[in-house]
């Protein structure tokens, strides 16, 4: 079975992004100190480009929640179509977390969003039947990857712990019991220590 996995930046206190998310700042306040190991940071390291390859490999489908898709709450009331411009870094079917329906999107470079309002089971179910062979991305934010970690759906996480302490904001962890997997990889720069787990057994 194709391996699901997820990537996630997380601070040394538990948090992937910062109180007050909105619009001018996706990642809420300060959140994005928890990225600069990958957006161009001059302390960059070899370990910093391994990392990014591991986050930037080609997956056959993504799950995300709404927050990570955009800041709209609510009823769709304008023609949002994601951060990232024409072109996401997908290059795949992306299925996105909502309690309110909206029609797919198809963009540039073959990434399609695709809005699921029955829950996270039914939007793993999808990427899985749209991945194939390929695999699945937990994308995030934290809350969809509590869910997929709750669910025991993920056979590969990797953290980037930065060295910030956060102090509030969304943090990943909350409400998970039992962790069940085993670093098998780890690497570090004066950016983040980027670890590699595998689900154990």
């Amino acid at each position: 079975m194709p391996d699901t996995t997820c990537h996630m930046s997380v601070s040394l206190d538990g948090f992937v992004a910062g109180v007050d998310q909105s619009r001018e700042q996706p990642l809420g306040r300060r959140g994005i100190e928890v990225h600069t190991w990958h957006l161009g940071d001059e302390r960059v390291t070899a370990a910093d480009e391994i990392a990014v390859g591991w986050l930037m490999r080609p997956r056959g489908a993504y799950v995300m929640g709404r927050n990570m898709f955009g800041p709209i709450r609510g009823e769709w009331d304008e023609d949002w179509r994601g951060w990232w411009g024409p072109e996401p870094p997908y290059h795949a079917p992306v299925f996105v977390l909502t309690h309110h329906p909206h029609e797919p999107i198809e963009m540039e470079g073959g990434t399609s969003f695709h809005f699921v309002t029955d829950g996270f089971d039914a939007a793993y179910a999808q990427a899985r039947e749209a991945a194939g062979d390929r695999g699945v991305d937990i994308a995030g934010g934290a809350a969809t990857v509590r869910q997929a970690l709750a669910a025991g759906v993920v056979d590969e996480l990797t953290l980037d712990i930065a060295p910030v302490l956060l102090g509030s904001g969304e943090r990943i962890f909350d409400g998970i019991e039992e962790f069940g997997m085993e670093p098998v990889q780890v690497l570090h720069s004066p950016l983040a220590t980027h670890i590699r787990y595998r689900r154990s057994g």
